[in-house]
């Protein structure tokens, strides 16, 4: 049996009826709407939305479900912003407040090289003791230690803080960037654009137009990226419908989105009051939508170390194709109050993917 006729068959099992209107435009390859969206999200049927989120990833990845092999590079917890949605950040002179030298960078890039890493992603907060030079030498270092290593670096509002403080364009930040190493870009500061929840979650952050703006200018000095979205905080459907909305029309203007990635928001050690629990049914509805919504960005990542290993195995049924990675040293979900372990291993990661019933593949965020 092919693909295509497999595909068929399981489109023709869904029964509700505005389910069945979507998936017959997924089916004929017509974009899906808001009004689409906000059915999806809010429908009681996830077996039949995960029908629908399944073929479209089968569609495009196959049977395959990709993991990496990578470190996390927190450079410092020290952040201006203090946003209340973050646990991580800290203030200058805080007790447990750090920013690691790039002898110390170095050292543990090196140690994890030693675990067989393929990538170092690297994220922290807006420290204003650091200069651009110490980020440029930082990928500089990273790369003589293995010049194969693919680095993601800096999410677009740490891009826009550089820029600010060297007085530098973002084009000409980007091209300084790339010379020294930068492979690709995460896709984190993204939360929700709507302008009301962001100025309760993150007030200090960069708008999610600027957001737009700095990735828009990524994409046109060739680099991929991620795009992430924060929820299971104050949004509610219709928020998480325009974000996914406005990520959708970047991506048709750039092509340069590789993979979003929705985040559930951990409450735990931050300040912000969450007004609700998102339930698995939520999880479900979210990254489904999002997988049928964004047609045009290839992946759709479910962290494992955000949802935990049974629902990351549960979402390859709904629409996700990658689970993330081992993320040797990671801190900031861990702050926050995540459950799972801080570091995975690669023959953990195959099982998941393996006992889904998938193919699993190792890539970095270059699939």
């Amino acid at each position: 049996m092919s693909l295509s006729v497999a595909h068929a068959m399981n489109i023709d099992l869904i029964h509700n009826p505005t389910l069945g209107r979507i998936a017959e435009k997924v089916q004929a390859e017509t974009p899906v709407d808001e009004n689409d969206a906000m059915t999806m999200l809010t429908t009681t049927d996830i077996v039949e939305l995960g029908l629908i989120a399944d073929y479209v990833r089968r569609r495009v990845n196959g049977a395959k479900a990709y993991y990496g092999v990578n470190m996390n590079l927190n450079y410092t917890n020290v952040c201006e912003l203090r946003c209340p949605l973050c646990a991580y950040s800290r203030d200058e002179g805080d007790a447990d407040a750090f920013t690691l030298s790039l002898d110390e960078i170095e050292e543990r890039v090196r140690h994890a090289v030693g675990f067989g890493i393929d990538e170092v992603h690297i994220v922290g907060g807006l420290n204003p003791a650091l200069q651009l030079d110490y980020f440029i030498e930082m990928l500089r270092r990273i790369k003589r230690v293995k010049p194969e290593l693919y680095i993601v670096a800096f999410t677009a509002t740490e891009y826009d803080y550089f820029a600010r403080r060297s007085g530098m364009s973002i084009p000409e930040l980007f091209r300084a960037m790339i010379d020294a190493g930068l492979g690709a870009l995460p896709g984190g500061g993204a939360e929700i654009f709507d302008p009301g929840v962001r100025g309760r979650i993150a007030p200090r952050k960069i708008s999610g137009a600027r957001w737009l703006a700095v990735m828009r200018e990524a994409h046109r000095a060739g680099l991929k990226t991620n795009a992430t979205m924060l929820y299971n905080h104050i949004e509610n459907p219709g928020h998480i419908a325009d974000h996914l909305a406005r990520i959708r029309e970047l991506q048709n203007e750039t092509g340069g989105f590789k993979t979003f990635v929705p985040l559930p928001f951990h409450a735990e050690n931050t300040a912000l009051a969450v007004e609700k629990q998102s339930t698995g049914f939520d999880d479900v509805r979210i990254y489904a939508t999002a997988r049928i919504f964004l047609h045009n960005i290839p992946h759709l990542k479910g962290l494992w170390m955000y949802l935990g290993e049974k629902l990351a195995q549960v979402m390859l049924h709904f629409g996700v194709d990658d689970i993330g990675a081992t993320y040797h040293y990671e801190k900031v979900v861990h702050a926050a109050g995540a459950m799972t372990e801080d570091v995975g291993s690669e023959e953990r990661l195959r099982r998941i993917i393996e006992n889904a019933g998938m193919t699993p593949v190792r890539a970095t965020a270059a699939y």
